[in-house]
């Protein structure tokens, strides 16, 4: 059973006999269905439902010329809204199944971010037709909480507001020019990496550290594709699950710079999420490319 099915409000599924019920209904009343060619009499076929607005279930399997389906596997998945990234995209295929994972060199955080691509057969047309010479314009990311905590945010004033978006511009300048190999910037880097650790090694003595931390986001785990996240709600709206009746929150959270959206059950929430407070939490990554 899929880890972060709980996340679209499927907590309370106890047994495999549940999923499968489930999937059914997926195979037999989808709200989206798409093939692609993959080889003679076998086309690869995307079931996809929707449980509530933006979140549901995809089911993929191989689809005979005799229209008999055989299920490899399926994903739980949340749509975000609006635009991530216009940073260059890698995508890879995973090595068991014909599922494929994005990396996005994204500049504002330093590393690069791995995300499992939800519009996998969309891709995977674009690539026939353009014979690997896909082009698109950017990418929507979005992401799959079990749980989480909300946290006060730090107070600044607007003066610290604004000397903080410069910081973050002239760093965002100096990797670009270190990745070009530019032997100031490199240098110019590694100072900077030794002031902060020295400033925050001062600061933790007499303070706690999500008092100078505002937002992060690092690799979580095993699993490439999560995160550990700290971001600042700058929306939230409530969603119910038609076949659960769960709710989940659907938060809009300012990460690093990085906006994208994160749905997580309202029960395995602890405080109370409002716009300006901050989110607390592991996700599991997930983005569309937008051709």
């Amino acid at each position: 059973m899929h880890q972060y099915l709980k996340s679209i409000g499927f907590n309370k599924i106890k047994s495999k006999k549940e999923l499968y019920q489930i999937l059914e209904d997926v195979e037999k009343k989808f709200t989206y269905h798409e093939l692609v060619y993959m080889e003679e009499c076998m086309d690869f076929c995307e079931y996809q439902k929707e449980y509530g607005p933006g979140i549901g279930i995809s089911l993929y399997g191989d689809l005979d010329i005799d229209e008999n389906f055989q299920k490899q596997y399926y994903t739980p998945f949340f749509f975000g809204t609006g635009i991530t990234s216009y940073a260059e995209v890698v995508i890879d295929r995973r090595m068991d199944r014909e599922a494929y994972v994005g990396i996005c060199e994204e500049a504002k955080i330093g590393i690069s971010l791995i995300f499992h691509l939800q519009n996998t057969l969309e891709y995977l047309r674009e690539k026939q037709i353009t014979q690997d010479k896909i082009k698109y314009t950017s990418v929507t990311l979005s992401g799959l909480c079990e749980s989480g905590k909300i946290l006060l945010p730090i107070k600044k004033d607007k003066i610290q507001k604004r000397r903080q978006k410069e910081e973050v511009k002239n760093r965002m300048m100096l990797m670009d020019a270190a990745k070009n190999g530019d032997p100031i910037a490199i240098e110019s880097l590694t100072l900077d990496d030794i002031d902060t650790y020295s400033e925050v090694s001062r600061r933790l003595i007499s303070e706690d550290v999500f008092s100078i931390v505002d937002t992060y986001i690092m690799p979580h785990g095993v699993e490439c594709d999560h995160y550990s996240i700290m971001g600042e709600i700058k929306g939230l709206q409530k969603v119910k699950n038609e076949y659960s009746s769960e709710e989940v929150y659907i938060m809009n959270l300012d990460v690093n710079d990085l906006i994208f959206d994160i749905c997580v059950p309202v029960r395995e929430i602890i405080g109370d999420p409002t716009v300006g407070r901050r989110f607390k939490g592991t996700m599991w990554l997930q983005g569309r490319i937008n051709f």
